[in-house]
């Protein structure tokens, strides 16, 4: 079994920037994918950013490009950090951690369907 915490929500005002961790324990896959995704009230969940624990490969949708980085933790190879900068209401949800064994699909995995195992969630709040 695979778990995740999340950490590092909160209520920030607009132009501020936010970091999550996502700390990843328990019998991890021999390859897998760690993904970020998040779900404001009324709306279906979405992906946000995802690198994989082999080569660390990132996946962004379009909509997330330039304002939300995901890395790995130097120390720490096991958390993975995502990254919010320029934060807007817009940005406003409950944001999840995700992994699930990375497939070979000749495209990245960024459907919620596809991952298996899931953080509690946390909340940010953006400000206007």
């Amino acid at each position: 079994q695979v778990q995740l915490m999340e950490a590092g929500g909160g209520l920030v005002p607009a132009g501020d920037s936010l970091r999550l961790s996502c700390t990843v324990s328990g019998r991890t896959p021999g390859n897998y994918v760690t993904g970020w995704f998040r779900q404001a009230p009324g709306n279906e969940r979405e992906f946000v950013a995802s690198i994989t624990w082999l080569g660390d490969t990132t996946h962004y949708p379009d909509s997330g490009k330039g304002r939300f980085t995901i890395f790995r933790d130097n120390a720490d190879k096991n958390t993975i950090h995502l990254q919010m900068d320029n934060l807007g209401p817009e940005d406003t949800a409950v944001y999840y951690c995700a992994a699930t064994s990375w497939v070979r699909l000749g495209r990245p995995q960024t459907a919620p369907a596809e991952y298996k195992y899931w953080g509690q969630g946390t909340q940010v709040t953006v400000s206007s």
